[in-house]
């Protein structure tokens, strides 16, 4: 194990973007139903739903949080609108899974999306047994990273030292409140799209493949 990463023993990633790279595009067709989602709900056209949807999603950490504080959606109906996509865009990736299993120490996913669609993502890269647990949006009391909340959250629900644990996320902002309360990050900047703000200070470490990584520090 690579010296400096000698101290973790939790080891938490990320789900959409993060565990598959950006570049496989799923999240498209999940961003394509939100739009669909927030036209029929509002009443507007495509443009102004997209509009709307990204402005929850920068202003609120999710769009869903946006819909919620603004117009009591439900997050169940919404969540399993959205969700209701087609994954054949993922293929197993066995690199990755091998070099999972062999991180010393637990391992979790921590998600705004929920267990369901997590679950099938996992699976389809064949990273079904790869996990202890997910800890999803439902589990945040649907209040989504970045916000402190979700990550005490975490901590408390699997007794966590963050001091110990390394985060991996595509959302580079995510990382924030991760390095705040004293966990490493690792920003997985794959092309994945990111919030405004130019401050990279708090991560630790870069890559653009997860596999090729956890390889590296593993034969260091």
């Amino acid at each position: 194990m690579l010296a400096r990463l000698s101290h973790i023993d939790c080891w938490i990633f990320d789900l959409d973007n993060t565990l598959y790279p950006a570049r496989a595009n799923l999240f498209a067709r999940i961003d394509a139903r939100m739009t669909a989602f927030i036209a029929d709900l509002l009443g507007v056209d495509e443009t102004e739903a997209h509009r709307v949807q990204k402005a929850y999603f920068h202003g609120h950490g999710t769009t869903l949080a946006g819909l919620m504080a603004d117009h009591g959606v439900d997050p169940h109906a919404f969540l399993a609108y959205v969700h209701d996509i087609e994954m054949d865009v993922l293929e197993a990736d066995a690199p990755l899974a091998a070099a999972i299993a062999r991180l010393p120490g637990r391992k979790l996913v921590f998600t705004n999306g929920d267990t369901p669609y997590a679950l099938k993502v996992l699976d389809r890269l064949g990273l079904g047994g790869s996990f202890e647990a997910v800890h999803d949006i439902h589990a945040m009391d649907l209040v989504p990273k970045p916000h402190p909340s979700a990550y005490a959250g975490l901590c408390a629900a699997f007794d966590i030292d963050p001091t110990r644990a390394i985060f991996f996320e595509d959302m580079a902002r995510n990382l924030a409140p991760a390095k705040a309360i004293g966990m490493t990050t690792v920003w997985v900047d794959n092309g994945s799209e990111q919030g405004p703000g130019e401050d990279r200070s708090f991560i630790d470490f870069t890559t653009a493949a997860l596999a090729p990584w956890l390889d590296s520090i593993l034969e260091d």
